[in-house]
């Protein structure tokens, strides 16, 4: 059974580095099917749009996504194409909370569209066309597996080490 994993607050140090890849053998372990539940399970308990592994202490290359009342898994994410057009809206993160424990959301300028490669939870090749709030959610939850939090896009936030 799926468990509720515990999820890295900023500034985690493991947030800040890039997740490695996964290989076809790691991907059909025992140990990575019961962590992609997992991690389905913690998206959806915390009401998220998307979970990146290194939110979980994982630093590999996994992202999970709800898109219409089904979970993508993605492992492995490439964006291989993005729009010209881009769109200012506000972002939150499960990892980015203020002193009270809440998240914060800031505005934070995204491509419109954007296609990506991967390989699903079975290890197939798979292609998807985003756009709106899907592609939205792809591009921050794979700019966590560059140890990227959306607040580096802000100049003025506080502790921010890339705002200086």
């Amino acid at each position: 059974m799926a468990k509720q994993l515990n999820i890295l607050i900023n500034p985690h140090p493991t947030l800040r580095k890039k997740s490695l890849e996964i290989s076809p053998e790691e991907l059909f372990s025992k140990k990575m099917k019961t962590l992609l539940l997992d991690m389905e399970e913690t998206m959806k308990k915390k009401d998220g749009a998307g979970l990146a592994a290194p939110q979980i202490g994982e630093n590999i290359r996994i992202i999970v996504v709800s898109d219409e009342n089904k979970t993508i898994f993605l492992i492995n994410p490439k964006i291989t194409k993005k729009s010209w057009a881009r769109k200012v809206e506000d972002e939150g993160c499960l990892s980015v909370l203020n002193e009270k424990g809440e998240i914060i959301y800031a505005p934070i300028s995204r491509h419109k569209k954007i296609n990506c490669i991967y390989l699903d939870e079975k290890g197939n090749k798979k292609t998807l066309a985003a756009e709106n709030l899907l592609a939205r959610v792809i591009q921050h939850e794979i700019d966590h597996l560059d140890g990227i939090l959306f607040i580096d896009y802000l100049k003025d936030f506080p502790n921010n080490p890339k705002a200086s």
